[in-house]
């Protein structure tokens, strides 16, 4: 039996568990919702356009502030990795910013930049930088010392060896660090969004709640869940493995 096959088998049969608890449960449709309810609110609201429009929204938000907290990790891992004096003062403070939750910043984000689509992007960044950092600092050291005395043997220094020699070995790490980090910022824009408002996902789990409507409320979260998994398992996983088959960790399929 496949792996797919499996979780095909266990997908279906917690889906009849569901239909049929929720059928003969004593609570009302508002607290526990039928499956085929909650389908239904799913379907609709893809049509509809109002799950759809919610997903561009956080889709967007997402993607630019994983992107700054990529480019910013990277960068400060590089100098911590490189200069002494930073890994002793910044890498510190980041190693303490790291074990901060992302929301906890959601009240100097407001104030800072009121509530609006900024404070959630800067949660969202903030969600993954420090991740970010800490990994591509942990690559950046594991790189063997062996390849960087040879590349330096050859006349390597400077950008060409950062970009021929550092980055390149560590990327493997850095991986990893991007998959972390990827986590914690989805968490963070749900998070945002549910507190702050500005559409998305979040603010659609947050009507949901207010309204009363759980199958609305458990939409949102089959997507989320949905979304999730596509990422980590279709972007991520794949390139881990493409990687490992380059590095020769992985033999091909």
């Amino acid at each position: 039996m496949t792996t797919a096959l499996r979780r095909i088998i266990f997908i279906a049969a917690i889906a009849v568990i569901w239909e049929v608890t929720s059928r003969f449960s004593s609570l009302p449709d508002f607290m526990f919702p039928s499956l085929t309810q909650v389908l239904d609110t799913l379907f609709n609201g893809l049509i509809s356009g109002q799950i759809t429009l919610a997903i561009g929204k956080s889709m967007g938000r997402i993607l630019l502030g994983f992107t700054i907290a990529i480019v910013v990790g990277l960068i400060l891992g590089y100098f911590i990795w490189r200069y002494k004096l930073v890994e002793d003062t910044l890498g510190f403070v980041v190693t303490a910013l790291q074990s901060i939750p992302s929301i906890v910043w959601f009240p100097l984000a407001i104030i800072w930049f009121g509530l609006n689509d900024f404070s959630i992007l800067f949660i969202v960044t903030i969600g993954a930088t420090w991740t970010m950092t800490v990994n591509a600092t942990s690559g950046f050291k594991n790189v063997p010392q062996l390849y960087q005395r040879v590349a330096k043997v050859y006349g390597s220094s400077g950008f060409h060896f950062l970009r021929t020699v550092i980055l390149p070995a560590s990327v493997p790490q850095i991986i990893s660090g991007l998959r972390i980090a990827w986590a914690f910022s989805w968490r963070a824009l749900m998070a945002g969004e549910l507190l702050g408002g500005g559409g998305g996902l979040g603010q659609l789990l947050e009507m949901g709640r207010s309204l009363g409507q759980m199958d609305l409320v458990i939409s949102v979260m089959i997507i989320i869940a949905i979304i999730g998994t596509i990422v980590d398992n279709v972007v991520f996983s794949r390139l881990e493995r493409s990687v490992e088959v380059k590095w020769g960790i992985r033999g091909r399929a």
